[in-house]
Parts: structure tokens; sequence; C-alpha cells
């Protein structure tokens, strides 16, 4: 074992080994290059939209002893680490249409404001006038050199569109300072581990830094080596993956506007194995520990052919209740974006916690969220709120009905959760006594 060095820089003067190591090699407990520190604490918030199917989504018991419905039995294998979270409702008013404020204001917890986006026979709105939440974590992890990480966080995203609107953020810096999700594999790869984009240069990194590794393999403990090669592994797996993926297949969707989702839309579920596997390979190498996940946008409108379902997500979401085959779908469709879930909990179950005990799952909470309760209706209340993981520190394990609760208190709740101790976040007026009780 070796002790801390007083720079990453002198670190790598004495081992002679380029900077390009540094992401392959900052989170090996023995070269003491990061940081002692509490135990890492990650969340995850993933979106999908259109609200959900209640009776098919929503437990019917309260507790530990509760069913999965239909939506949820992709987290079978993981109930005992669930809290399926009912009653939270956004209660922010103002400017937009459910759509736009169940965006908007989903992490922020506040108005947007006024602007020129016209939604429905709603008044024209514009950006969230408010940090989002995720942000705000970050921003307090990040001025704490124990829980610094090189990126704060990152925004992961799915096939979301082109275009810059308050249907298709969620993340914001500011008051009115969106963040556009990175849903390019290539480009989220390129800011990991700084290559090029462009498919026809790409040339291994690790080609580059097989010497520099062996410097580092020599130096560190046989725990470290292991977790060097697993590290080294992952990248080589997916370089040969995005290498061998046609140069147009991962692209955006025109917006629905635009009469139809053109063929990459068909490309979802390859993109978002793609993106799940960078998030763990990032959480696994401390390069953040805060991370959000967005299928598509507000109001979008995936054709989801791999379940054959040929209509729009946003279209069945319109149909009326007594449609049963429309509701068998959009049932399919949740039951999908569950899939997802449980495939990012189980990348993190399988993933050791670098220099700690028990796995990435042990110290990430994933929270899958949406903008409606429900669809057809455009209900901001009963907002899904499903949480996966012991990041935040909940009780686990529960259906847990909350009456009718401002999602701001859940906002709280988070915030808390990393030790930043908020008494209000987004409207005051929505923050009632503060975080929400009953969750730990």
């Amino acid at each position: 074992m070796m002790g801390n060095y007083h720079s990453r820089r002198e670190f790598l003067r004495q081992l002679g080994v380029t900077t390009a190591a540094l992401p392959f090699i900052l989170n090996l407990p023995s070269l003491g290059l990061a940081d002692e520190a509490p135990r890492k604490k990650r969340m995850v918030v993933m979106f999908s939209p259109n609200g959900v199917v209640p009776k098919n989504f929503w437990p019917d018991e309260e507790g530990e002893n509760f069913t999965f419905k239909e939506s949820l039995t992709p987290l079978e294998a993981f109930k005992q680490q669930t809290m399926v979270l009912h009653g939270v409702c956004d209660k922010v008013r103002g400017d937009g249409d459910n759509h736009m404020r169940g965006m908007g204001c989903l992490l922020t917890g506040i108005e947007l404001f006024p602007g020129n986006i016209q939604g429905g026979s709603d008044t024209p709105a514009g950006w969230a006038s408010g940090i989002s939440i995720d942000q705000e974590i970050k921003n307090f992890l990040q001025s704490n050199p124990e829980t610094r990480t090189r990126f704060g966080s990152l925004e992961f995203g799915v096939l979301v569109p082109d275009r810059a609107d308050t249907w298709t953020r969620m993340c914001y810096s500011g008051s009115n300072k969106p963040i556009a999700p990175i849903d390019d594999p290539y480009q989220m790869f390129n800011k990991l581990y700084g290559r090029k984009k462009d498919q026809e240069a790409l040339k291994s990194v690790l080609d580059e830094l097989q010497d520099d590794l062996k410097k580092v393999r020599e130096r560190v403990s046989t725990d470290d080596r292991r977790l060097l090669d697993e590290h080294a592994t992952f990248v080589r797996e997916m370089e040969q993956q995005l290498s061998a993926q046609p140069a147009d297949a991962i692209a955006h969707a025109e917006p629905e506007i635009e009469q139809g989702v053109k063929e990459e839309n068909d490309n979802i579920p390859k993109i978002s194995k793609l993106q799940i596997d960078l998030m763990v390979a990032s959480f696994a190498a401390d390069f953040s520990r805060i991370a959000t996940l967005q299928y598509t946008n507000s109001v979008g409108g995936a054709k989801m052919r791999w379940l054959d379902i040929d209509e729009s997500h946003h279209e069945l979401s319109h149909h009326e209740d007594s449609n049963e085959k429309s509701q068998e779908k959009l049932t399919k469709i949740n039951k999908w974006y569950c899939e997802q879930m449980a495939y990012l909990a189980q990348r993190l179950a399988e993933t050791p916690e670098p220099g700690g005990p028990g796995s990435l799952l042990d110290n990430t909470t994933i929270v899958w969220t949406n903008e409606l309760g429900k669809g057809n209706s455009h209900t901001l209340d009963n907002i899904p709120f499903v949480l996966v993981g012991g990041g935040l520190d909940f009780r686990m394990g529960r259906s847990v009905k909350m009456g009718r609760v401002p999602h701001n208190r859940l906002l709280l709740s988070m915030a808390h959760s990393f030790g930043h101790h908020l008494t209000t976040f987004g409207n005051p007026d929505f923050c009632g006594d503060g975080p929400l009780t009953g969750l730990t």
C-alpha cells in the first residue's frame, strides 16, 4: 500500500505516466490518489414520460408486505431494496401546460418563467426559474474536497430531440439555465475518456496507455489490479461496441410534430444499454456521484416496435381508460422502462464498491419518475417515484402511501440524505415542515 501523494501531478511525474491514464487510476485505493472520505453516496434520477396506468402500477398494499403490479414486476429481484412512493404531487402552478410544468418543475420545484412556448390552450412559458435538485446536490458535493469528483454530475439521455424547449429539459444549473442531456454514447464516451467522436479516426485509448497501465499495475495492491483490469476491459468492450455501430445508427429522432419517428427510434434499447453501462463505469471510476438518465422527453412519442407497439407513446397515453388494448400497451411500455431500471440496478449490484464494502447499488439510489401521474388526465398528482438502492439511506423494501404531499418535500429529503440541510427548495410555499417523514 502507498501513502497519499501531495498531488496527482506529483504522482504522475514520479511514476512516469501521462495524464491520459488518470481516468483509470483515480479510484484505486492503494495509490492514495482518492481523498480519504466518508462512504460514497450516489443518486441517479431516471425519467420516462406520459404518466402510468395506475391500476397496473401502484401496489394495493402499504408497508413491507406488498405485491408488485405488472409494470413493476421487473424489480422483483430487488424488492428488498425498493421503495414505491405513492401520493407525491407536483403542486407548482403558473404558466405552461402540465407536460411543461411536469418536466420543468419536476426537479426544480419552482415555477416556469413566462415565455413564448405554447402548450395546448395554456399560457405560454419558458424555462424553469430555479436550479434542479440534482445540480444543487452536485454543487454541495463539489464544494467539499472530500466529495469532489471529476465531473460532479453526468446527464445521460436516450433519444432526446434536437430541439431545446421546456418539454426536453429537466436539469437546470440555475434560473433560466437548462442543461442538455448527452444522448449520443459516442459523445458521452468522449466526455469520459477524452476521445474524438469521429469513428473513422477512433483509435483505442488503451492502445496508447499500455505502458502507463503496466507501470501502475506494478505499484498497486492485488485488489487494485483487479479494479484496473475490470475498468480496462470495460473500455475495450465499449470501444468494440461503438466501433461496430453504423455511424448513423445512433442519432436523434425528429420532433413528433414532423409526422412520425425515424428509423433511429428502433435503436432505443441499444442506446439505453450503452448509456447505462457507461454510467456504471463512471461511478466505479468515481467520475461523478450524481447522474440523470432521461428517456425521450415530456410528450415523448417513441414507437416501441420492439414491443410490437406501432403507435407513439404519447398518442396511446391520451386514450381513455376504457380502451383496454391501449391500457395493455401502456403497461408494456412502462414495464419496459422498469426493465431498464432493473438492468441499471443489476449492473450496480454486480459491481463491487471500490475501496469500500458492498456493491455500487448499496451506495446508490436510483429514482425513477415521470412528468405526469396519468397521461390521459394530465394530472400532476401521484407523480410516480420508485426508488431502488441504498444511496439515500431510506428504509427500503416498502410500499409507502403519503397522502397528497408536495414533491418539494421529497426533493428536500434527497438533499438532506447527502448532508445538505436545506430548509426550503424551489417554491418555499410547498416545503411545509421540511423533508418528508417516514422515509428513513
